[in-house]
């Protein structure tokens, strides 16, 4: 009986050998057939804003046939990674991917870069920023509804110090703006000050706020809410000449004189 076992064990052994050879041999000619099959087209997603589009699938076909044609070619001819980095060139894509389905269709993956605000700069230059500080062109097909900053100090793509901080401090006000639908309606204008604060110019009202740095946003926003809807309301949008809200808990209303 003990032979007999023994026997089996090698027997068991070279069995699996062989549908594990076999099973690579089947995959690699499987691999192979593919790679000698040709394209049949692209499918273009874009992923971003809904209906606020900076890129369209022209724009990316464009991108892509820059490294010849698409439909008809040999699978095999693709270079994936190579066509996403062209893709990657692009300002606006913040991300790409590429890859062919069971039907030898070229899936193009496209996430594109999101704005948060626009800049202008004290020598009268604009742009868009996205949420990681990156500068984008404006657009001739799309202009989008964003908070609007003036009088950033500086014209460089690489911030660093107090500019660095500033420009997260317009994100960070830019981004809150974007989600509160009352304050994106009421402030007109963002406006940089010499000494690096913002004063907001509202929509309704002929008075003025202080904002103070990016320090504390949030409250800020919320403490200046309480004052309009506590003091405002009753005495009018045109009382006070400046709202100054830098100062923790308190809301000063500075009349005109």
């Amino acid at each position: 009986m003990k032979k007999k076992r023994s026997f089996r064990k090698p027997i068991l052994a070279i069995f699996w050998l062989c549908v594990a050879a076999g099973t690579i041999v089947l995959l690699a000619a499987a691999m192979k057939a593919q790679s000698n099959k040709t394209c049949k087209g692209q499918e273009i997603r874009i992923e971003g804003k809904a209906n606020e589009w900076f890129l369209d699938k022209k724009d990316i076909t464009t991108l892509l046939t820059n490294q010849g044609s698409i439909k008809g070619r040999s699978i095999k001819s693709f270079d994936l990674r190579r066509m996403e980095n062209q893709l990657k060139s692009n300002v606006w894509v913040k991300d790409a991917e590429l890859f062919f389905d069971n039907s030898r269709v070229l899936q193009v993956r496209v996430e594109e870069r999101v704005p948060v605000a626009r800049v202008f700069t004290v020598a009268g230059n604009s742009f868009y920023i996205d949420s990681s500080g990156e500068k984008l062109p404006l657009s001739d097909k799309f202009s989008a509804r964003l908070p609007v900053v003036t009088g950033f100090p500086s014209e460089k793509d690489k911030l660093t110090g107090a500019d660095s901080v500033m420009m997260r401090d317009i994100i960070h006000v830019s981004n809150y703006l974007l989600h509160d639908e009352f304050w994106m309606a009421q402030v007109s204008q963002i406006d940089i000050q010499p000494d690096r604060t913002f004063e907001m110019i509202p929509v309704v009202g002929n008075h003025i706020i202080e904002f103070g740095d990016g320090t504390d946003y949030e409250k800020k926003f919320k403490r200046l809410l309480l004052f309009y809807q506590q003091v405002l309301s009753k005495t009018g949008m045109d009382v006070y000449q400046k709202l100054n809200v830098r100062y923790a808990r308190q809301v000063i209303g500075v009349k005109g004189t």
